[in-house]
């Protein structure tokens, strides 16, 4: 089965032709990291207007490299939940004017199950059950993936997501946008003890995290510094950082896969990049006698790839949109994604 899936999200724009879930044809991606570094952060209108002016691009192109003909395509699958709200209704209306005009089925996509899914593509013999982890910009969650379309949440952040920490540490620290890999890079040279920086604990949520107070902590270190006239070294305090995401997030992850028993973990998003959550997490899960899949670093961003995999399961699983479908911020239950 022939797919096509646009994804928009965020503040990148992608379209993608994937075959049977699994194989992928092309993945066209925009993205506009250039255009909001100038605020340091995506900025919601920025981002829809740009949405606007490329997908239909990105779609001829997607379609072209794939060697398809438009008839070929049998569904369209879309990025419907969550995000930003106008960045969403762009790439969402785009998908429900081709489905209409090729006469094929709307299959609206979840963008956290769609991270999941990328281990699909990177893993041909990943199925579920599994506990699956998603860290982005604006998400993270521990899910229990007890099928492809049955997924429910055991944990996720009170406050900021691990991606969004993370750029706004590096913000501080006068690293570009997006701050992920340079806050990376800058961690490697750096003594992860440097500087003593909060892990809370929820209590009575044992799968739950927090970022927000992590994020502040790094703001107040940077700005007392200068404050003070204090030289700072930005390498201890970048690694310093990533150890305190990593010592949050990942003794979290091995708990909840113990508890489920699966043997399995699947670790999707933006921040499954960093090579110290990496590094932890393998260690860890080794310690555990679980598998671990973490997907190549061009299946952690977003894409569309992982839409149209999604895409596929949903479709197998009835899941239908039409002309009312609508787009929402947030998912639309807060125990499942």
């Amino acid at each position: 089965m022939i797919i096509l899936s646009i994804e928009s999200s965020c503040d990148e724009t992608a379209v993608a032709v994937t075959r049977g879930g699994r194989t992928v044809l092309s993945d066209e991606i925009f993205s506009q990291a250039d255009m909001h570094a100038l605020y340091g952060g995506v900025v919601p209108e920025i981002a829809s207007r740009n949405h606007l002016a490329v997908v239909s691009k990105l779609a001829d192109a997607a379609i072209a490299k794939a060697k398809i003909s438009k008839s070929d395509i049998e569904a369209v699958a879309v990025t419907n939940a969550p995000g930003l709200i106008g960045a969403l209704l762009v790439g969402l209306n785009f998908a429900k004017g081709v489905a209409a005009s090729l006469g094929v089925p709307l299959v609206p996509v979840n963008h956290l199950r769609g991270h999941i899914a990328a281990n699909y593509i990177a893993f041909a013999e990943l199925e579920p059950p599994f506990l699956g982890v998603v860290v982005s910009g604006g998400n993270s969650v521990i899910v229990d993936v007890r099928g492809y379309t049955d997924m429910r949440i055991l944990g996720s952040t009170r406050d900021d997501a691990a991606g969004e920490c993370f750029d706004k540490a590096a913000r501080v620290l006068g690293l570009p946008y997006p701050g992920g890999k340079p806050l990376d890079d800058l961690a490697k040279s750096g003594d992860d003890t440097a500087f003593r920086l909060p892990r809370p604990v929820i209590d009575g949520a044992e799968f739950d995290m927090s970022f927000s107070g992590l994020k502040t902590a790094v703001v107040n270190i940077v700005h007392n510094a200068e404050q003070k006239g204090e030289e700072l070294n930005k390498s201890d305090l970048a690694a310093s950082f990533a150890a305190a995401v990593s010592d949050i997030l990942v003794p979290r992850v091995m708990a909840a896969a113990k508890l489920l028993g699966y043997g399995k973990i699947a670790v999707a998003g933006g921040v499954a990049a960093n090579s110290r959550i990496r590094a932890d997490l393998q260690k860890a899960s080794v310690a555990q006698g679980e598998t671990l899949y973490l997907p190549p670093l061009s299946l952690c961003g977003d894409n569309a790839a992982m839409i149209g995999c999604q895409g596929y399961y949903e479709y197998l699983a009835g899941t239908r949109g039409n002309m009312g479908t609508n787009a929402y911020a947030t998912s639309e239950r807060s125990d499942t994604v």
